[in-house]
C-alpha cells in the first residue's frame, strides 16, 4: 500500500514536468564511486522515461587530479579555481572530453537512453573570455548557443556536457561545471537546475543534521550571506543558483547525491531530500 501511495505522489508531478528540461550538474564523490555512479545514471534515465528532457553537465576534479598527479604537474587553485596551464588544459580536455563525457554516455546508452557526449566548445555551445591573468586558461562564460543543444534535445536524445568553452581566437578554457551548469540552464530556459553535491544542502548547523534547510529564497539567501550564516564552497553554488533563477529558471536544488536516489526524491517527493531555491516560498 505505501509503494502505491509513493507512486500516486509523484503522479503530480510527473505531469508538471512532462516535457520540461532539467539541467544537472553532476560530480562528486557520486561521480567516482561505481555504485553510487549506477544509482544517479538510474534515476536520471528514469526521468528521461517519464517524459522529462535532462541536459548532463559534469565535473571531474579528481580524475583530472589523478591524471596530473601522475605526469607530475604540479596544480593549485585560487579561490577553489584550478590554476590552468596550456599543459594543464591539454590534459583538462583529455579526461573531461576523452574520458569522463563519452564513458557517462556509453553507460546511458547501455540503459537504453540515446545519448550525445559533447564538448561545450563544440559547435561554439560555451563561448567565454579568460577570467583573469592569474587563472590563466579559466574562462567566464558569455554566451551559450543553444541551437545545436536544442536540436539534441527535441531528437530524443540525452546531452551529456563537459565544461570546456571555446574562447578567443578558439582556444579551449576550463569552466567551472556549476557555473555552466547555470549558464546552459538559462539559456535553454530550464524547468529546473539541480547541483548534484557532497552534501544535502543548506544547514541551519553544519554539524546538525537535523538542521537542513528545506527552501530558499533569493532575499534569505543573500541575507543569509550578508550576516556570514552561510560562507565557504556553499557560496558560489548559492550564487550560481541565484542567476539561474534570475535567467527564468523556475527552481534550482541542491542536494546529496551520495543518498540513494536522491534525484528522484527531490523531484517527485512533497517534501524533497535537499535544498530548493525559488523566487518565493511554495
Amino acid at each position: 500500500m505505501k509503494k502505491a501511495e509513493v507512486l500516486i505522489e509523484s503522479l503530480g508531478y510527473i505531469k508538471r514536468f512532462h516535457n520540461k528540461v532539467v539541467v544537472i550538474k553532476y560530480g562528486g564523490h557520486a561521480m567516482i564511486s561505481p555504485e553510487l555512479r549506477e544509482q544517479v545514471i538510474s534515476d536520471i534515465v528514469w526521468l528521461k522515461y517519464v517524459g522529462m528532457k535532462p541536459v548532463i553537465v559534469h565535473g571531474g576534479g579528481p580524475e583530472i587530479n589523478r591524471l596530473l598527479e601522475i605526469k607530475g604537474i604540479d596544480t593549485h587553485f585560487i579561490d577553489g579555481l584550478r590554476v590552468t596551464t596550456p599543459e594543464i588544459m591539454e590534459n583538462i580536455e583529455m579526461v573531461l572530453t576523452g574520458s569522463v563525457s563519452p564513458a557517462l554516455a556509453t553507460l546511458f546508452n547501455t540503459n537504453d537512453v540515446p545519448t550525445v557526449s559533447v564538448s561545450g566548445k563544440d559547435n561554439k555551445i560555451i563561448e567565454a573570455t579568460i577570467r583573469s591573468e592569474s587563472l590563466g586558461l579559466v574562462g567566464q562564460v558569455t554566451q551559450v548557443n543553444t541551437a545545436y543543444l536544442k536540436h539534441v534535445i527535441e531528437g530524443g536524445f540525452l546531452p551529456v556536457i563537459s565544461p570546456i568553452a571555446y574562447g578567443p581566437d578558439g582556444q579551449s578554457l576550463n569552466i567551472n561545471s556549476d557555473e555552466a551548469a547555470c549558464h546552459i540552464a538559462r539559456a535553454l530556459g530550464a524547468e529546473k537546475m539541480i547541483l548534484l553535491t557532497d552534501v544535502s544542502g543548506v544547514y541551519q548547523d553544519f554539524h546538525d543534521p537535523h538542521t537542513l534547510i528545506s527552501h530558499l529564497t533569493p532575499s534569505s539567501i543573500k541575507d543569509a550571506i550578508k550576516t556570514g550564516f552561510i560562507s565557504g564552497g556553499m557560496i558560489p553554488k548559492l550564487e550560481c543558483c541565484l542567476s539561474a533563477l534570475e535567467g527564468g529558471v523556475e527552481a534550482c536544488h541542491i542536494i546529496n547525491g551520495t543518498q540513494k536516489h536522491s534525484l528522484i526524491l527531490e523531484l517527485f517527493t512533497k517534501h524533497g531530500i535537499g535544498t530548493m531555491i525559488t523566487e518565493e516560498l511554495q
